[in-house]
């Protein structure tokens, strides 16, 4: 039995600095025997022994590093992507049940995984690549079903849609979000300035973001709403009524219906109606 695992109090090492100088620490730890794992297993879940959660943590470390060394090919770091694998296996530890008749390392590998997943799609790319839970299946499988360098031809699409069981436009839009790279919005896309392609700023600019444009345009919004206000105020009660009840209001009323309450024709509600426009046209215009 590993005697020192299960008696003394336990450090874990930190995978970030020297990551050669990690592995060869936590490729000295010990590997717990079944009987060492349920007893510490027991102690947690029956007594809530901190230190035996340590023990069964630190003991299984090198797997981390086994699992996180499978992730290398996405660009980020393989100490980060050791450190999100201990998390994953700190959750296996305080969830593991030593009565269900399987070791720890084949509970712990689900949540190690799946907290290295949920690393790379976070930090793999500025914009999220996979957001549903087939997103992010068909983002790891397809990076592993893809054989060379390039795009795939129809043939490869259709044996991976076929593998994964999704349709070729999703793995069409997945190696499409796979092959694109980040580019800075107000720089330069390449190193050379002189030839690089222009940034997003000079294509993706907003027309009407200029502040002093949106700043005028609402200021000349705002003198002709009270312009109106003015204009209206101006007119006589039957004039503002009939302008009010075609025009402002939400359901606008026919020439017809306002003949029949103010008993006149329709023919004179609407040289009313054009009276009144003609007066505040004046007004806003002026």
């Amino acid at each position: 039995m590993t005697t020192a695992l299960l008696t003394s109090p336990v450090t874990i090492p930190s995978a970030l600095g020297s990551f050669e100088a990690y592995v060869a620490t936590v490729h000295q730890i010990p590997v717990l025997s079944v009987e060492d794992e349920q007893a510490l297993a027991r102690r947690l879940r029956d007594d809530g022994d901190l230190e035996a959660a340590k023990a069964l943590v630190v003991s299984h470390l090198r797997f981390v590093v086994h699992v996180a060394r499978g992730y290398q090919g996405y660009g980020l770091g393989i100490g980060d992507l050791v450190q999100e694998g201990n998390i994953g296996l700190m959750k296996a530890v305080k969830r593991f049940d030593p009565d269900q008749g399987v070791r720890l390392v084949s509970f712990a590998v689900h949540w190690i995984r799946a907290e290295i997943h949920e690393f790379i799609l976070k930090n793999w790319r500025i914009v999220k690549v996979a957001t549903t839970k087939a997103q992010r299946k068909l983002f790891f499988n397809l990076r592993k079903s893809k054989k060379r360098l390039g795009w795939m031809n129809d043939a490869e699409v259709s044996a991976v849609a076929k593998d994964l069981n999704v349709s070729k436009r999703e793995v069409l839009e997945m190696e499409s979000r796979l092959s694109g790279r980040d580019i800075g919005f107000d720089a330069p896309a390449g190193e050379d300035d002189d030839h690089a392609p222009p940034a997003p700023i000079a294509y993706l600019e907003q027309a009407d973001a200029d502040p002093a444009a949106l700043f005028e345009r609402e200021n000349h919004e705002e003198k002709q709403l009270d312009a109106l206000g003015e204009g209206l105020d101006r007119l006589d009660a039957r004039s503002r009524a009939i302008l009010e009840r075609r025009f402002l209001g939400e359901a606008k009323a026919t020439l017809q219906e306002l003949a029949a309450e103010y008993g006149v024709s329709a023919e004179r509600v609407r040289q009313i109606e054009a009276h009144a426009l003609k007066k505040l046209r004046g007004l806003l215009l002026a």
